[in-house]
């Protein structure tokens, strides 16, 4: 099957979120939402988010998923309103049970949280497969970026996360609590080994020197022969020793402390307190 797929770029935060919908008929799911998040201000906003609800209702879509490659640092999901307007399961990878219990400690959030993964409504693991309609979709579980992350195979399509940017631009880090550049060198050779024509898409798209347009489709062909990362058959000491150097010389997202608290949550706000107010806290010197 080709699924159709519509793309919405979020240039705040570089995030491409989709809607995927079955060839012939109204199943449909989305793919890494995204909430608007103003740092200075504390303030949300559904701007992003509610292009999607007019896509949905001006296409008839039947939303039946809601799903995460992974817990993002980078943006908020939003899941929690998308559930709310257009209905849909909140899924994610089964290992989001460790990240919570490593990001549960970073900040300090006590027996209270549940690090079962019962916030979301489905925790899938390499091997399972659901349904949008009658397009049937494969999970992997592709970890490297985060223990978690898994990509989402539908048909000729492939929904990779944040484990491939497109050629040019090349790998995730791996840096992050719990990442590993071994095992994401593994993930995505599981993912090279696909059909080349398979279609991939990207979580974010930063433009790579010399381009001067956001991209986030690709195929397994293209990454296999011109990844500047993992391309032409480069071995696994190559990469894991490109990797970490390079991570070595990143600095945090911006919007890492808001995006790791609410997405280990399924896009839920901490739990307000007694007047009523929420608040995000900020861990000092423990990233």
């Amino acid at each position: 099957m080709t699924p159709d797929v519509t793309a919405f770029f979020d240039n705040a935060t570089n995030t491409v979120s989709y809607v995927v919908r079955e060839p012939e008929g109204r199943g449909a799911a989305v793919i890494d939402s995204v909430l608007d998040f103003d740092y200075p201000s504390g303030r949300t906003d559904t701007r992003s988010a509610d292009a999607i609800i007019a896509f949905v209702r001006e296409n008839d879509l039947d939303v039946q998923w809601l799903l995460e490659t992974h817990v993002h640092a980078d943006h908020l999901s939003a899941a929690p309103y998308l559930q709310e307007q257009i209905g849909g399961k909140v899924g994610i990878g089964d290992r989001i049970t460790v990240v919570q219990d490593v990001f549960g400690k970073v900040f300090n959030e006590g027996t209270a949280f549940q690090r079962d993964g019962s916030q979301f409504d489905a925790l899938l693991k390499e091997g399972d497969s659901l349904h949008i309609g009658q397009l049937r979709v494969d999970v992997m579980h592709t970890p490297g970026h985060t223990p978690a992350c898994l990509t989402y195979v539908a048909g000729d399509a492939a929904f990779v996360g944040d484990t491939l940017f497109m050629p040019d631009f090349g790998t995730a880090r791996c840096d992050f609590p719990g990442g590993s550049s071994s095992d994401l060198y593994d993930s995505v050779q599981r993912i090279l080994a696909l059909p080349d024509e398979t279609r991939l898409f990207v979580g974010h798209d930063y433009k790579a020197p010399g381009r001067d347009d956001f991209a986030w489709e690709t195929t397994v062909g293209e990454q296999k022969a011109s990844n500047v990362h993992v391309g032409g058959g480069a071995t696994r000491e190559h990469f894991v020793e490109m990797r970490d150097a390079r991570d070595a010389t990143l600095g945090m997202p911006r919007l890492i402390l808001p995006s790791l608290q609410v997405n280990m949550r399924a896009g839920q706000m901490p739990e307000a307190d007694a007047q009523g107010h929420v608040f995000l806290k900020v861990p000092i010197n423990k990233l």
